[in-house]
């Protein structure tokens, strides 16, 4: 089944950079996509980036467009996102999800979850 594994969280400064990266199991054939979300205490957990397994196009949450990057190498069955220009609002615990079904940025889509992965930003 499918297993996701985070890493890479930790604390920057405003305006650093930190990569995330999340392995997945490899028994993803139903998986159409793959996202990055994020949960700060009191708040609802809400979609960051989204990835297709098959390739483009990739989808942002407009707080993150231009300073976030959501890749994914297959051969290392990793997703990875690249976070640029990290401001005070992006601190929050960042889980990697998979769906089989409508790929959006609705958490509710996305059926496999990581455990999740801290960034805090000050």
């Amino acid at each position: 089944h499918v297993q996701l594994v985070e890493s890479g969280g930790g604390s920057v400064q405003a305006g650093g950079s930190l990569r995330l990266s999340c392995v997945d199991s490899g028994y993803i054939h139903s998986i159409r996509c793959m996202g990055w979300f994020r949960q700060a205490p009191g708040k609802e957990r809400e979609g960051v980036a989204l990835i297709y397994t098959t390739g483009p196009p990739t989808i942002y949450a407009a707080s993150v467009k231009d300073r976030f990057t959501i890749s994914r190498d297959n051969a290392k069955n990793t997703m990875y996102l690249q976070m640029n220009s990290l401001k005070l609002e992006d601190t929050a615990t960042y889980y990697c999800a998979a769906g089989s079904q409508l790929c959006n940025l609705l958490p509710v889509n996305f059926g496999y979850w990581g455990q999740g992965t801290q960034v805090t930003v000050s």
